[in-house]
């Protein structure tokens, strides 16, 4: 090889080598500019996150926005708040205001010891019954059950009065009432599936909506707070509690709620009389 062409190859090395040399910076330069640009929207992704971390945790829950909620009452209601809840007859002269929580084991005795006798004497138009819920269980017991079960209860009465108390029998049933330390009332599709083995009930897909949308979870609220004043006023140890002419109506020993049928209809009679 000549002089000439040794020279002529080593110079056209040297060219190839600094092209490649700047061939690898662009790429080089061009990673580091895809991995910074990852490494913002990553940022950004984190911050943004953590934004949306931090507005879902200071979100209210369904209950805590319940309380500024627009109050829905519930057809055959009454009152201001659509918290009084009578029913019976009209030729009925005397009242029965009996208070309940829903996930109360003693208003579940007491339902399926002297229910059917309430709900006789008000077809007989003995007397009527004004129903108040309570929810103090969810506070005693932890959850929502009261709450969500009172609701469904509105959304029940919002059918008819006769959908309002076989749903309340159901609920207080041997079949359906769970043990007061397990929040099944919490879910709206056992709600449903009580509601399902009730005439009026079984397949509503108005009282289902209702349920599922609480849409009388504000009700519920100001109806538990009805229970709060009243038992206040009372001095009600629990429920269920019975309140006739404004005075309690109690068992023999003057002052527990009668919950047998022998002792109930004694309690109920001398109200009467009173």
């Amino acid at each position: 090889m000549s002089k000439r062409n040794s020279q002529a190859a080593k110079t056209a090395a040297r060219e190839r080598l600094r092209a490649e040399r700047e061939r690898e910076a662009k790429r080089a330069k061009t990673r580091r500019q895809i991995i910074v640009a990852l490494s913002v929207v990553g940022v950004l992704a984190a911050a943004g996150g953590v934004g949306y971390a931090i507005v879902q945790a200071n979100k209210p829950d369904g209950w805590e926005a319940a309380q500024n909620a627009k109050l829905v009452k519930p057809a055959n209601s009454s009152g201001k708040d659509g918290t009084t809840v009578v029913i019976g007859k009209d030729s009925a002269k005397k009242t029965l205001v009996m208070y309940e929580d829903p996930r109360c084991p003693a208003c579940a005795q007491f339902e399926q010891t002297v229910g059917s006798t309430v709900d006789k004497d008000v077809e007989d138009g003995k007397y009527k019954i004004q129903f108040v819920g309570a929810t103090f269980i969810d506070n005693n017991v932890p959850g929502v059950g009261s709450k969500n079960a009172l609701s469904a209860l509105g959304a029940a009465l919002n059918v008819s009065p006769e959908a309002f108390l076989k749903y309340k029998t159901a609920l207080y049933s041997t079949k359906f009432h769970p043990d007061e330390t397990e929040d099944k009332f919490k879910d709206d599709d056992y709600l449903i599936e009580v509601a399902n083995s009730v005439d009026g009930l079984k397949g509503n897909k108005k009282f289902q909506t209702a349920v599922k949308d609480g849409t009388y979870d504000k009700w519920a609220l100001v109806m538990s707070k009805k229970f709060d004043a009243d038992g206040a006023k009372y001095d009600f140890q629990g429920t269920p509690s019975l309140v006739m002419d404004g005075k309690k109506v109690t068992g023999s020993d003057g002052k527990s709620t009668p919950m047998n049928v022998q002792e109930y209809t004694a309690a109920i009679d001398k109200a009467l009389k009173g």
